[in-house]
């Protein structure tokens, strides 16, 4: 479970970002006091436009950033007082991360693997159920700087999932991808809800999210919108579809009048 309690992010700008801003502001705001929760065995989604804070949060989650204020749990652990031991029920996925290009997936998902501790036995019946779920057998010992795009894709996500954890934060998993990568990593997030985790998953795709999510949140400017289940949000709709209701969620926060 992931439970998120008036969450603020905040960062200090230089001399030449208020410039570039027009701003005389030392800070700027990019997550202001949001909480949601996140449940085991349902698949909840961020969503918002570029820029809207949705990558801070994420990395808030995953412990990469240390929140301004406020608080989130973590499988009942404290992530922001303990990231180490929340570290140890996460799995984190965001297109950001780089590989080691002189390493074969083998030899980087092994290390990862030992590295979270996981025994050899663990690590190398989870490689085979990952690597046949996302069809990576062909190209397990090939050097990492060789592979496509979506091959590495597929490579950051069983370096995500090697340690089994109980907690999936995936940022954008199938931005850029061509659509086999991106069907498998659908198949992926599913058998992760099918297995009672606690997935969160960002997406601008909004086919995805209306296969997928049970729950969701739209962030902007830093500002929780909505929150509630995928029932609640599409018997509360205005608009003809969920990408339209999207936009004129987004748009009326900016014209509250319109």
């Amino acid at each position: 479970m992931i439970e998120v309690k008036n969450l603020s992010k905040s960062f200090e700008l230089s001399r030449l970002q208020r410039k570039e801003l027009n701003t005389d502001a030392r800070t700027a705001v990019a997550v202001d006091d949001i909480s949601f929760r996140c449940e085991p065995g349902r698949i909840f989604s961020l969503l918002g436009p570029n820029g809207a804070g949705k990558t801070t949060t994420m990395r808030m989650l995953s412990t990469v950033y240390k929140p301004t204020s406020g608080e989130i749990l973590m499988g009942g652990i404290d992530a922001v007082k303990n990231p180490q031991a929340a570290r140890q029920k996460i799995g984190f996925l965001t297109g950001s991360t780089g590989l080691y290009a002189r390493l074969t997936p083998n030899e980087l998902i092994q290390y990862f693997g030992e590295l979270y501790g996981v025994s050899s036995v663990d690590i190398a019946k989870r490689k085979e159920n990952l690597y046949t779920l996302l069809d990576m057998h062909d190209f397990q010992n090939k050097r990492i700087g060789k592979l496509s795009t979506g091959m590495k894709q597929k490579v950051s996500i069983c370096r995500t999932m090697i340690h089994d954890p109980e907690i999936i934060v995936f940022d954008e998993p199938t931005s850029g991808l061509d659509v086999i990568t991106a069907e498998n990593i659908i198949q992926l997030i599913q058998s992760c809800k099918e297995q009672g985790k606690t997935v969160i998953f960002s997406s601008h795709i909004m086919s995805e999210v209306d296969l997928l999510c049970d729950d969701l949140a739209i962030i902007h400017k830093g500002k929780l919108l909505f929150s509630g289940t995928m029932i609640e949000f599409k018997g509360q709709m205005k608009a003809d579809n969920l990408t339209a209701e999207f936009i004129r969620i987004v748009h009326h926060s900016q014209n509250p009048a319109l």
